[in-house]
């Protein structure tokens, strides 16, 4: 009474008599029970999306029934809304290329349109799985359309608004901070003086960067195979269906996507993922650096630098009392380590594409939307909790300035490099500014003396 029996190619299959996928999802469920893990629903729109379009172009082409294809119009646009995810129940790590993953969008929206029809679930005679709804489609085109569309989707509408507001209050906190001077610091040692503001407005432009590099390498997203089918022949596809197919596309997100140059090159690579993938891992480097420069300059509070606060967001330690941590910053990194993770994954099975196709793709999809997912996150979340509210300590800083041996440097073409180097040493040493020491020993006039070491200037 639970069950209802279905048939494939290899023959039946008990399948849940409520679901919306068919036979082939059911065996796929039973095939990798690996990890619990599905494809992210920014994908399972993406198919729908595809879906919706295929069945249009293809009315419009004559190859499929009107009545039919309404149908399924009317069904990929519940999954496009989100209304059937729980319908999507195959495992990330399953059948190569993402046939399973196909397959469940295919029986979905047939079953689905199956009873808009006034049918019964299962009733393939009425709209099939195969024959319409994937009708000159193939797995080998629809996965990397899918993944394209997600990834861009998800970059354009959520990852780059989240990194411009991550790099806006960074800028604000360069200006606030502007006037404030202090040491800076190469190799963990004293370095010349340095203005906190030029210091956050490194970390500004290092986000802006990132934001030119991913857009940069995610224009290649807008190529599509779509059309290309198995193999990039276009074999069993009518005339104008896969450019209908694209403006459909379009028009349902308002992206400018369009067919790949070449469809054979298209349904064998997967290079323009795995170049977006690249980018999101060079923009995790620039995120754990400001991330672990925040945590220095906020260590403390009373044996670090303490040159800034970072706001306090909720006890640090559940045996030391009073104890408050960096972690917003803390969380940025381990978001960064499994981007660079992801990456490591998507590039590999980049690389593990063979002659016509590359059959590691949903492994890529769900690596690089995840990567796009929890940067997206971890970026809002830091701006928010923890950039927004920074302070800085302005005593502080102009005391490691001032003690700083480095201030030397601006001494060096007055005195000589090596004269210079034994006076750092000199006043380490003594426990001495440079400027006392220059004083005490009469080396330059008072005045003079006042105009080479303004550290304003010399930032």
């Amino acid at each position: 009474m639970d069950h209802r029996v279905e048939r494939d190619t290899l023959g039946e299959v008990s399948v849940p008599k409520n679901a919306y996928y068919g036979a082939q999802t059911q065996r796929a469920v039973e095939n990798f029970p690996v990890s619990g893990l599905r494809l992210q629903a920014r994908f399972v729109r993406a198919q729908g999306t595809i879906k919706k379009a295929a069945a249009t172009a293809n009315m419009e082409a004559g190859g499929l029934d009107r009545r039919v294809g309404e149908a399924i119009v009317r069904a990929a646009q519940e999954v496009i809304d989100g209304r059937l995810n729980d319908q999507f129940v195959v495992d990330v790590y399953q059948a190569g290329a993402g046939t399973s993953q196909n397959m469940n969008a295919n029986e979905v929206i047939a079953n689905r349109a199956i009873e808009l029809l006034g049918g019964g679930r299962g009733d393939y005679r009425l709209v099939h799985p195969n024959d319409h709804v994937n009708m000159g489609q193939s797995t080998n085109d629809t996965i990397p359309t899918a993944i394209h569309i997600a990834a861009l989707e998800g970059i354009e509408r959520e990852l780059i608004p989240a990194l411009e507001a991550l790099r806006d209050a960074l800028g604000g906190k360069a200006r606030e901070f502007h006037g404030v001077i202090k040491a800076g610091r190469t190799h963990l040692q004293d370095a010349v003086p340095i203005r906190l503001g030029q210091e956050f407005g490194a970390y500004a432009a290092m986000v802006d960067h990132g934001i030119a590099r991913v857009k940069r390498a995610s224009g290649d997203l807008l190529e599509l195979n779509l059309g290309g089918n198995a193999v990039g022949t276009g074999i069993n596809t009518r005339p104008g269906y896969a450019e209908r197919a694209v403006e459909e596309i379009n028009k349902m997100t308002k992206l400018n996507f369009r067919r790949a140059g070449d469809l054979f090159e298209a349904t064998q690579n997967t290079d323009a993922v795995v170049d977006v993938s690249g980018t999101l891992r060079v923009l995790a480097t620039s995120l754990m650096k400001i991330a672990d420069d925040l945590r220095l300059l906020s260590s403390g509070p009373r044996t670090g630098l303490r040159e800034i606060n970072l706001p306090a967001v909720q006890p640090g330690s559940s045996i030391m009392p009073g104890k408050v941590n960096p972690v917003m910053a803390e969380m940025l990194d381990m978001v960064c380590f499994q981007v660079i993770g992801n990456d490591a994954a998507v590039a590999r099975a980049g690389q593990a594409g063979q002659l016509e196709l590359n059959v590691m793709m949903p492994v890529i999809a769900y690596n690089i939307l995840n990567s796009i997912e929890i940067l997206t996150g971890g970026v809002r979340a830091f701006t928010e909790r923890c950039v927004r509210g920074i302070t800085c300590n302005p005593e502080i800083c102009a005391k490691y300035a001032e003690l700083s041996t480095a201030v030397v440097t601006a001494l060096s073409p007055r005195l000589g490099y090596e004269k210079a180097a034994a006076l750092a040493k000199e006043a380490f040493e003594r426990g001495m500014t440079i400027r006392e020491l220059v004083l005490e020993k009469g080396l330059i006039p008072e005045e003079e003396l006042r105009e080479l070491l303004d550290l304003e200037k010399m930032a």
